[in-house]
């Protein structure tokens, strides 16, 4: 079996390492990106089956990321982290084609429960 490849994107260099080391431990290939540009710029090279994108960024957001992601591709999942979870947040990205919004309450939050299982989730669709 394929060991599914996903690219995290987030502008904090802990939340990265932290969050990276644990979705290598659950066996998965890992791909980073700081910043929403570094993103696509890995999207056509690397190819990720998954792309986990965090909704505040500087420069470029996670919304304007998402944009430009699906100009090359329409179907990959996204699973958007966003320490702002509420509907202004949320309104207007169901468009985007967005698998799963999961709250990031902090650098050092445990979201991890909900990240592997919204992952599963999309692996075994």
């Amino acid at each position: 079996m394929n060991k599914a490849k996903i690219l995290l994107v987030d502008d904090e260099a802990d939340f990265r390492e932290v969050m990276g080391a644990t979705i290598r431990m659950w066996g998965y290939d890992l791909i980073e990106a700081s910043t929403g540009k570094e993103a696509i710029g890995v999207l056509t090279d690397k190819n990720p089956q998954i792309i986990i994108l965090d909704y505040m960024m500087p420069e470029m957001d996670g919304v304007t990321t998402l944009k430009e992601i699906r100009k090359f591709d329409k179907t990959v999942p996204v699973i958007m982290f966003t320490a702002h979870p509420d509907i202004k947040t949320i309104k207007g990205t169901e468009k985007l084609g967005i698998s799963a919004f999961i709250p990031k309450l902090s650098t050092f939050s445990d979201v991890s429960a909900s990240l592997k299982t919204t992952i599963e989730m999309i692996i075994n669709k």
